[in-house]
């Protein structure tokens, strides 16, 4: 697919060295793997605490966990559920699930039952790997609700050496969120990741596996509705990992160190956090939970990481990490923003402190999930999440039909197309026929392209406020309020009104020791948009709801709304 595709206007922007078409390799994201195991087997891979693997004990780990995998019953098409923060099991699970051909659906560890319910039976998952403290709080008293006939037990110290190993009950204990340690008792269908691991041989049987085969079934996050399961091939991932390495063409294969810290659960993290940096042979410095922000600091010193992929509020709680200025950052070279707008504030205060580049880029799980990103060495545009990557087009249609191509400068539906977009969703095909049409990809965000091809996302269409017959769209408000220097976050939506049918209101979040009133935030928006898109009410929060991956939830806020009545 695209493999000649025609210049676009948006081509004369890619950096020195970056091909419009990629001429691809017929390589999955294990066939990656096992070559940074050979060609790097004395590498670091795996960073997690005080413990570190090679690649070839990561190698070594993966194949005798493939194997116990296989002894119970996991084969060709199995369909297997992760359900751990980013832990060495994590990844250890994903590529041994993948290399027997099976089918890896990654679960939110802070699921809860209903949800873990609702995803195993929709994908009919057959074993699950869970850590103990998931199953005694979550699964334990379900297991007759969902199809798993085998649970595999992962513990987070585990994988640590000595005295974590034994310390770490006590320190998780103080974390927050808190994981318990618990001591999950032998039985039927249950198995230990660490007795696997070490008790079986590496005796991995062979598979034949193609690159259309499904890889993952990886749920969407359900922020705009229900989840539902994307299909995503191995061609998908193998295509979307060598679009990245591509596009960020100055990483050194084997002198890389990455931070970790986005949920592997989430496509973005699996992709970009695991897969990618595998391919690239660099060292993982894991880290299971990516609100901890004083260890995400540590670790950035202490292991002197130069890839950072995050997201804004990341970037925002490191520029405001007490003493922040007073360490030395400067290992810090590229790093990749997604998943919500980057102010142009952070951007600028993060780069300064550190001398790196951040390149905002847009993705969905669908489309595995990297499809623009700003030019790494060349132009980037505050604001905007930039251009496709290469083998990747992009079109903006009339909202309405779907079809018409829009003048440059005008607000329509951005739609993809390219080797990475999902092969449909997991039993649901009239919502694929609707999500995929003609190999073209529709997203529901509304884009503005200009002139260069470079695009910015304005809105979502189910977020779209029509108040008085204009359309109004919430991301562009929020920007707005966030480049006031009082307004640390905000969240705008729109509210039922009898006179205009919706009316805009912002829920803000004002930065630590500074003040602010509805008046002074009303003087500052009339400054920046038209009347019409100004908040008609504010409400002062001290925090706003946010999803797993740190995305502001607009619809828990709009279910507050129409609570109140």
């Amino acid at each position: 697919m695209l493999a000649e595709m025609e210049k676009r206007i948006w081509h004369q922007f890619y950096d020195s060295g970056v091909p419009v078409t990629l001429d691809f390799e017929e390589k999955t994201v294990v066939d990656y793997f096992e070559e940074s195991v050979q060609k790097h087997p004395n590498k670091r891979s795996l960073v997690f605490m005080n413990r570190s693997l090679s690649y070839k004990e990561f190698g070594d780990h993966v194949d005798r966990f493939a194997t116990a995998l296989s002894g119970i019953g996991v084969k060709q098409g199995s369909r297997v559920a992760v359900q751990l923060p980013n832990l060495p099991q994590t990844a250890i699970a994903f590529f041994a699930i993948l290399k027997l051909g099976g089918q890896v659906v990654m679960t939110n560890p802070l699921y809860m039952p209903r949800e873990i319910e609702h995803q195993w039976n929709d994908a009919e998952v057959e074993v699950a790997i869970v850590a103990d403290f998931i199953y005694e709080q979550k699964i334990k008293d379900m297991r007759s609700k969902v199809p798993v006939k085998n649970y595999i037990i992962a513990s987070i110290p585990e994988y640590l050496k000595f005295p974590l190993n034994l310390l770490a009950p006590l320190k998780l204990k103080k974390t927050q969120p808190a994981p318990s340690i618990a001591k999950v008792a032998a039985g039927q269908g249950i198995s230990f990741f660490s007795d696997l691991v070490k008790s079986t041989p590496p005796s991995v049987p062979s598979v034949e596996i193609t690159l259309d085969d499904v890889a993952c079934i990886q749920y969407t996050g359900g922020t705009t509705g229900v989840s539902k399961g994307a299909m995503l091939t191995h061609r998908n991932l193998s295509s979307n990992v060598q679009q990245i390495h591509a596009w960020f063409s100055e990483v050194q294969e084997g002198e890389e160190t990455l931070l970790s810290a986005l949920p592997y659960f989430h496509i973005f993290g699996l992709t970009v956090c695991m897969c990618w940096p595998v391919r690239a042979a660099a060292g993982i410095v894991l880290m299971p939970n990516p609100r901890d922000i004083p260890t995400m600091v540590k670790n950035i010193v202490k292991h002197k990481i130069s890839l950072f992929p995050a997201v804004p509020a990341m970037f925002h709680a490191i520029n405001q990490f007490p003493g922040i200025d007073r360490l030395d950052l400067s290992s810090v070279k590229s790093c990749f923003s997604g998943s919500a707008p980057l102010t142009e504030d952070v951007q600028v205060r993060f780069e300064t402190l550190t001398g790196a580049k951040i390149v905002e880029g847009f993705g969905l799980t669908e489309t595995s999930p990297v499809a623009t990103v700003n030019p790494l060495l060349g132009t980037r545009k505050i604001g905007h999440i930039g251009i496709p990557i290469s083998s990747t087009d992009v079109r903006i249609v009339d909202p309405e039909d779907g079809v018409t191509d829009l003048p440059v400068g005008t607000e329509g539906e951005l739609i993809l197309r390219g080797p990475q977009i999902m092969k449909g969703y997991w039993q649901q095909p009239d919502e694929t026929a609707n999500m995929i049409r003609n190999d073209w990809l529709y997203t529901g965000d509304l884009a503005i392209q200009d002139e260069d091809g470079f695009l910015r996302i304005v809105g979502r269409k189910k977020d779209m406020i029509l108040a008085g017959g204009y359309n109004i769209y919430p991301d562009e408000i929020d920007r707005v309020l966030c480049n006031h220097p009082a307004v640390s976050e905000a969240c705008t939506i729109g509210v039922p009104d009898e006179k205009r049918g919706e009316t805009v209101k912002s829920f803000v979040v004002l930065q630590e020791g500074e003040s602010g009133t509805e008046a002074i935030l009303d003087a500052w928006c009339r400054e920046q948009m038209a009347a019409y898109k100004v908040p008609r009410s504010y409400e002062f929060r001290e925090e706003l709801p946010k999803s797993a991956m740190m995305k502001l939830l607009r619809r828990v806020l709009r279910d507050e709304e129409i609570a109140k009545g």
